[in-house]
């Protein structure tokens, strides 16, 4: 696929997709919401990528939100049809499109929040793994200043992530802040210095191509993405005893243990596209409606 908006790059086994509208702060739009998701399942069908950073070009911003000034005009925040059903396809927001996309990923995902990140710049952040930010990073969930309410699924991620109390105050303020409370408040899990955001994330993503099995690592996605959601744990204990009995008995737990004994770095065989367990995805799809 030819990009227009985003630039994707793989590289020893990482892969790298960057926002590019540096000139409008890298504002989402349809398009750059198109093409993230076309290089999210290419990324996902290539078992040679083991992980996924996510950055913005340039150094002022990783996202400065939805564009307000689309070019050519157009409506902003939502499908310009007018439409009475709202289980109409063309209600659905573009920025939960994405994080559904991202949060369906096999890929660990990593953000290098690399400036400022407003709007849907954060709130797709909120289904990647690690998020890391540099320290003239600045976020804000605006959208009770701009007469909306948050998006990209945000009220199911949020709380989650930062707890109940801390994502109403900075939804109910919509104020912009800086790293330093971002990392205060659970949003991210450090700070560094801009010139040094993206070897700190290749340095986690090399940690995890160079000593982890794909399919493990796809595997304890899903799970801890999916099981904590659950009304009790035996839920978790059913998909972890399935996983551990299969798994156990594969390739990639052979060569797990071989290498630990023989103290080498191991050559995992198994690959995502088509060695995950029988009983994987365990979970009904949802569906809008």
């Amino acid at each position: 696929m030819n990009y227009t908006q985003i630039l994707v790059d793989k590289a020893d086994g990482i892969a790298t997709i960057t926002l590019n509208r540096p000139e409008k702060m890298n504002a989402f739009t349809r398009v750059m919401m198109d093409e993230i998701i076309a290089a999210m399942d290419d990324i996902d069908a290539d078992d040679d990528v083991r992980a996924v950073i996510f950055t913005g070009q340039g150094d002022r911003a990783f996202c400065a939100g939805a564009d307000l000034t689309p070019e050519g005009g157009g409506h902003v925040f939502s499908d310009p049809t007018p439409v009475d059903d709202l289980s109409d396809e063309r209600v659905r927001d573009g920025g939960g499109r994405l994080t559904l996309r991202l949060f369906d990923s096999t890929k660990p995902l990593i953000s290098a929040c690399n400036g400022v990140a407003v709007g849907v710049g954060i709130t797709m952040q909120l289904a990647m793994d690690i998020r890391l930010a540099s320290d003239n990073a600045r976020y804000g969930f605006v959208f009770a200043r701009r007469g909306i309410v948050p998006e990209a699924c945000s009220s199911w991620f949020l709380p989650r992530i930062v707890g109940i109390s801390q994502a109403l105050e900075w939804c109910y303020t919509g104020r912009v802040f800086d790293a330093a409370e971002a990392k205060a408040g659970g949003l991210v899990r450090s700070v560094h210095p801009q010139a040094e955001l993206m070897d700190v994330a290749r340095g986690l993503a090399r940690e995890i191509a160079d000593n982890t099995s794909a399919i493990s690592v796809a595997m304890t996605r899903a799970m801890m993405w999916r099981l904590p959601s659950g009304d009790h744990p035996m839920d978790a204990h059913r998909i972890d005893s399935k996983a551990i009995y299969r798994l156990s008995r594969g390739a990639d737990a052979k060569e797990g243990i071989a290498s630990f004994l023989e103290k080498r770095n191991p050559a995992y065989p198994g690959k995502v596209s088509q060695d995950m367990p029988d009983f994987y995805p365990w979970w009904d799809e949802a569906k809008y409606r």
